[in-house]
C-alpha cells in the first residue's frame, strides 16, 4: 500500500507545490514564470479556524481539499465507506459508513461547514442534508456543469435550465441529471444554508479521467499529433487545486450562491493549449487538425474538444463571472501543465498506454495516415 507521503508527492500537492500561485493565465504564454506562493483562492489572511466535515475526502479532489484546508490552521474530519486510499491522512479523524443507507456515524455531531464532494444521487444528498442542516452553518455541494439542460448556449450563467429539456423529472437520469436533482433536494433542505459549485472539467495531477491528461502526455511523446476541429476552437477547464481554493475561501467567507467553476478567465484556444503543451515538455510535438466529419467517419473521439456549434456550441463557452467576482483566479496553464506532467511521469508507463479516453498510439497513427492520404 501506497503511504501517504508518497501519494502525496505524486499528486504534486507536499510543501509549496499545492499553493503554486494564481493569476489569470487566458492565452498562455509558456515562458512567464511558475512560481511557488500561495494559491489563487486565498486572501493571505489566516482565517477563522473551521471545523470541516467532507464527504469523501479520498479520491482525485479530495486529497488536494484536505492538505490545503489543513495548511489554513481548519480542523478535518472525513466520511465515506473506507475503501479508498484508506492509508491517508491517518491524523485525520475519519468516520466510515455508506451515504445509501447508513449515515448514523454523522447522528449528534456538529461541524462549521460540510464540503459535500461525493453526493451523485438525490437520496444520498437528501439524507445528508436533512441530517445537517441543524448542525452545520454552511453545506457546499459539488455539483457539475452537466446540469444544464442546453449545452447550446454560449456564455451560460448560473441561472439556466437544468436537467432533460422535455422530460418530466421523474425520468430524469444520468450524472447531470442527477445532479440536478441532488441541488434541488439540497435547496429544499437547507435554504440560505446552501452553497453550490459548478465545475466544468476538472485537472491536474491525480486526475484520473485522463482527460486533460490525455493532451499532457501525448505532447509530451512528440511527433505528429492527431488534434481536433480547428486551433482556433475553444475550451475550458478548471485546475483542481484553484478550484479547491475557491472551494475553501467561499467557505471561510461564508459566501451562498451557485458558481460556475472553469477557467480561464479569458479565451483559451485548443491550439493555444497545445503549444503550452508542447513548450513545457520541449518535445517536437506537431498538431495535424481533422475535421469532426472524418473522426465521425471513423468513429474517433478525443478528449476535452466539442464542436463550437449547434447542440455543443456552449460547451467551452460557460460563463464563470460570477465565480471570479467571488474570488476564483487561476494558476498560469503552464504551472498546470508542468503540475500534471511530472505526475504523469511518477506512474507507471503502462498506465499511458492505454487510456481512459483518446486514442491508443496504434489507433492514432491509423487515423493520421488515413488522413493524410485523404489530402493527397
Amino acid at each position: 500500500m501506497i503511504d501517504r507521503r508518497s501519494f502525496l508527492e505524486r499528486l504534486g500537492i507536499t510543501g509549496g507545490a499545492l499553493i503554486a500561485a494564481g493569476s489569470s493565465w487566458g492565452c498562455a504564454d509558456a515562458e512567464q514564470p511558475m512560481p511557488e506562493t500561495r494559491g489563487a483562492g486565498s486572501t493571505g489572511e489566516s482565517p477563522a479556524p473551521l471545523r470541516i466535515l467532507i464527504l469523501g475526502g479520498t479520491g482525485f479532489i479530495g486529497p488536494h481539499q484536505v492538505e490545503y484546508a489543513r495548511s489554513r490552521g481548519h480542523t478535518l474530519t472525513l466520511f465515506n465507506r473506507g475503501r479508498t486510499n484508506t492509508g491517508l491522512f491517518p491524523n485525520v479523524e475519519r468516520l466510515v459508513g455508506d451515504r445509501n443507507g447508513d449515515v448514523t456515524a454523522l447522528e449528534g455531531r456538529e461541524w462549521d461547514v460540510v464540503l459535500d464532494n461525493s453526493g451523485y444521487e438525490p437520496q444520498q444528498v437528501k439524507a445528508t442534508a436533512e441530517l445537517l442542516q441543524p448542525n452545520t452553518r454552511r453545506y457546499l455541494f459539488i455539483s457539475t456543469q452537466a446540469v444544464y439542460a442546453d449545452r447550446s448556449i454560449v456564455g451560460q450563467e448560473e441561472t439556466g435550465a437544468l436537467g432533460i429539456t422535455g422530460v418530466p423529472k421523474s425520468g430524469w437520469d444520468g450524472y447531470g441529471p442527477l445532479k440536478a436533482l441532488c441541488e434541488e433536494v439540497a435547496h429544499a433542505a437547507l435554504g440560505d444554508q446552501l452553497t453550490i459549485v459548478r465545475p466544468g472539467v476538472v485537472v491536474g495531477p491525480g486526475d484520473g479521467t485522463d482527460r486533460f491528461t490525455y493532451w499532457v502526455v501525448r505532447t509530451d511523446r512528440g511527433g505528429d499529433v492527431m488534434a481536433p476541429g480547428d486551433p482556433n476552437d475553444p475550451v475550458q477547464f478548471i485546475d483542481v487545486r484553484d478550484a479547491t481554493e475557491f472551494m475553501l475561501h467561499l467557505l471561510e467567507q461564508d459566501i451562498a450562491g451557485t458558481f460556475n467553476v472553469t477557467g480561464p478567465a479569458e479565451v483559451l484556444t485548443f491550439g493555444s493549449m497545445l503549444d503550452v503543451m508542447r513548450d513545457v515538455s520541449a518535445s517536437d510535438a506537431q498538431p495535424t487538425w481533422v475535421d469532426q466529419a472524418f473522426m465521425d467517419e471513423n468513429d474517433a473521439s478525443l478528449p476535452l474538444w466539442r464542436a463550437p456549434s449547434g447542440a455543443t456550441e456552449g460547451f467551452n463557452r460557460m460563463n464563470a463571472g460570477r465565480a471570479q467576482a467571488a474570488g476564483l483566479t487561476y494558476r498560469p496553464l503552464n504551472v498546470t501543465v508542468r503540475d500534471t506532467l511530472e505526475w504523469a511521469r511518477t506512474e507507471p508507463p503502462q498506465r499511458w498506454s492505454e487510456m481512459r479516453v483518446g486514442l491508443t498510439g496504434e489507433r492514432e497513427a491509423e487515423l493520421l495516415r488515413a488522413w493524410h492520404d485523404s489530402r493527397v
